[in-house]
């Protein structure tokens, strides 16, 4: 039994490739089970995402089984085989474990840290099961990945810094305000950025938001998504004496919100914190207002460089989670190697229960006069000898090494296992 990753990610492939081999919906479904059709497939799982198309799968024969699969891909999704080549990587046993064991972990992601990646693994592991594409290898597979992943997160910080715009902002409110819940937050212009902003804003326990736009029907629309309140642009400044956090995107050329309108706020909110997010360019926000006492300015360059300091940090972060993926993959390598010798070892106890159940029945037929006691006696040591004679090529066969395969076949030949001759 191998493990084959074939795929494609956004390291190797723009996103018009990622597209045309994309698996969504009921083309998700369809390919899974189309995939588990091929001969040299015996398990498989297609994970399948925005910046990642990856089917996963056990074989026999990884050469046969990879050529088999690229020939499935061009087929399915109408695309020329030769131009499919140059797009995708093929890792098989232990580079194939490393892989999904990074990928789980977000390490190959495009922001690494990334929490979505890790549910989106769970949600195609999920649907194999339930159209029974999987066994015992790939179930151990996903299983051990999503322990890695896991370890990863609670041993390293690798997910604990911002590294976007809207998070670093995020990010920065929780460090001046500890709690969010009765915070009172303000979009001033509905650019995409101070939207996406607020979205993480009320994720993180916003509950009041106010929308304020030239256009006020775009401030109507955008404020029912927040369960919030539209306001005139006209009337923003007045608003603020009663907002904590106001995100500023309006694409206006000069200042809309001045120092000594800021002051006259303050004066109101009787000098109150409040955190100011200019993600305007030219900014939007006077510079000079960052000078008030509780202020707190920030503009698209203070926010990047949050950004840049938090991604050198999780770079730091990955590499302690590199090793901990180093570690996992030993021990599931291990396992893996483990299941060679297990139908020997089963077949290695059933020989020795017999030949010791044929024994003790002729040494109690030989003596009819034997008690109960003196009967749990004999049976009791006929076991204890039969274990401590089995303890040594049971633990060979487990450790197992270069020499597997002909360890295997000694212990078949001299126990007579599978009909083969002990003598």
């Amino acid at each position: 039994m191998r493990i084959l990753v074939v795929g494609l990610n956004h390291k190797i492939a723009d996103v018009e490739v990622r597209e045309k081999l994309a698996f969504s919906g009921e083309k998700l479904e369809e390919g899974l089970a189309r995939f588990r059709e091929l001969a040299e497939i015996q398990e498989a799982i297609i994970l399948s995402t925005c910046n990642r198309v990856e089917l996963y799968a056990n074989v026999t024969d990884t050469t046969k089984a990879s050529e088999s699969v690229k020939t499935f891909l061009s087929e399915f999704h109408a695309i020329n085989r030769n131009s499919l080549e140059n797009s995708l990587y093929i890792y098989d046993d232990v580079t194939a474990v490393k892989h999904v064991f990074r990928v789980a972990s977000s390490l190959d992601s495009m922001v690494v840290g990334e929490p979505q990646i890790l549910g989106q693994l769970k949600d195609a592991y999920e649907l194999a099961l339930s159209k029974k594409t999987t066994g015992i290898l790939l179930n151990k597979l996903m299983k051990k990945a999503i322990s890695v992943a896991k370890r990863v997160r609670t041993e390293t910080h690798i997910a604990e810094n911002a590294v976007s715009i809207s998070f670093a902002a995020v990010e920065l409110a929780r460090k001046i305000f500890t709690d969010l819940s009765r915070k009172v937050c303000m979009l001033v212009g509905a650019g995409e950025m101070a939207e996406l902003a607020a979205r993480h804003l009320v994720n993180n326990g916003i509950q009041d938001v106010l929308v304020a736009n030239r256009t006020y029907e775009r401030a109507c629309d955008l404020s029912k998504e927040f369960n919030g309140r539209p306001v005139k642009f006209d009337e923003f400044i007045s608003e603020m004496a009663r907002t904590d956090i106001v995100i500023c995107s309006t694409g206006s050329p000069t200042y809309v919100v001045t120092k000594n309108q800021m002051q006259k706020v303050m004066k109101e909110r009787k000098q109150k914190q409040v955190f100011l997010i200019d993600i305007s360019v030219p900014r939007n926000l006077d510079p000079g207002i960052n000078e008030l006492e509780n202020v707190y300015l920030y503009n698209i360059d203070d926010l990047q460089g949050v950004v840049d300091s938090n991604m050198f940090e999780r770079q730091k972060e990955a590499e302690k989670a590199e090793r901990i993926v180093a570690e996992e993959i030993e021990t599931f390598l291990k396992w893996q190697a483990s299941l060679d010798s297990v139908p020997t070892i089963r077949a290695l106890r059933d020989k020795a229960e017999e030949m010791k159940r044929e024994e003790v029945e002729k040494l109690i037929h030989k003596l009819p006069s034997l008690g109960d006691r003196e009967k749990e006696a004999i049976e009791y040591m006929a076991a204890a000898l039969m274990n401590k004679l089995m303890h040594p090529p049971t633990a060979a066969l487990k450790e197992g090494g270069d020499d597997k395969a002909s360890l295997v076949a000694l212990i078949r030949r001299l126990y007579g296992i599978n009909g083969e001759d002990k003598e």
